[in-house]
């Protein structure tokens, strides 16, 4: 069994706390701390890293700490506290924008199609509060229904999770101990890191292509295990791990 190290540990401890807090403040608490997209109202820089301490529910919660726990603990134990820490916050905030990042192009593509079409910038803000989509044929002509309900969801969804940060992690155990086994749950079959972190992406990559419409920010695991390599690869280019 992995022993806790003392950072994982901190970190559990404040996700949880602000899991209660949640459960305390409720929609005030989601409002304040989510990551909102940026055009929305409800958007404040800070939500870039308080998205990270916050979850859905209790399955969510459980899963990214169980995770946290099992490869967290054994990343900090190689690359040390303030290494850890580096890797932690800058994989999840590079999961948040690039995820952000697909749904900025996406919603932009649909807002200038609008704008094209002579709908003027406060029509589409009345739209996109009353959430009163456009039927007319002018719109439908150029614009398809699925993308205008598109546009409206990456307005009004929240990001919220430790999923992005803890990919970062994840990558970051798999270059570190390369041979290390890993499995799911369900699944017991048990495989090399090497080979079972990059099929978890690419099933990230298929799921967040394909299934847009689904409350999993499967590009936000991407973009917080291409970042967390990034970071992983520096210092050990840099010989920033003195336990290597």
């Amino acid at each position: 069994m992995v022993k806790i190290t003392d950072t994982v540990k901190h970190l559990i401890i404040i996700n949880v706390l602000f899991f209660v807090a949640t459960l305390v403040f409720k929609q005030d608490a989601y409002d304040l701390l989510a990551m909102h997209y940026p055009a929305n109202s409800l958007f404040e820089p800070w939500q870039i890293i308080s998205h990270l301490f916050m979850h859905g529910n209790i399955t969510h919660l459980l899963f990214n700490m169980i995770g946290l726990w099992m490869f967290g603990s054994s990343v900090e134990q190689i690359i040390g506290r303030n290494n850890f820490l580096i890797l932690y916050f800058v994989a999840g905030i590079g999961a948040v924008l690039f995820s952000v990042g697909i749904d900025y192009f996406q919603y932009n593509t649909v807002y200038n199609k609008l704008i094209a079409i002579g709908i003027s910038p406060s029509e589409i803000q009345n739209m996109l509060l009353t959430k009163n989509i456009p039927e007319s044929d002018r719109v439908l002509e150029v614009i398809p229904m699925e993308s205008l309900a598109n546009m409206l969801t990456k307005y009004h969804t929240t990001l919220v999770g430790a999923s992005g940060a803890l990919y970062g992690v994840i990558v970051a155990f798999g270059v570190l101990l390369p041979k290390a086994k890993m499995g799911l749950i369900f699944l017991p079959i048990m495989i090399e890191s090497r080979i079972f972190i990059p099929l978890l992406l690419l099933y990230d990559v298929f799921f967040g292509i394909f299934k847009s419409g689904s409350n999993i920010g499967h590009f936000a695991h991407v973009g917080g295990a291409i970042v967390g390599f990034l970071v992983i690869w520096y210092m050990k280019k840099e010989r920033l791990i003195h336990r290597l």
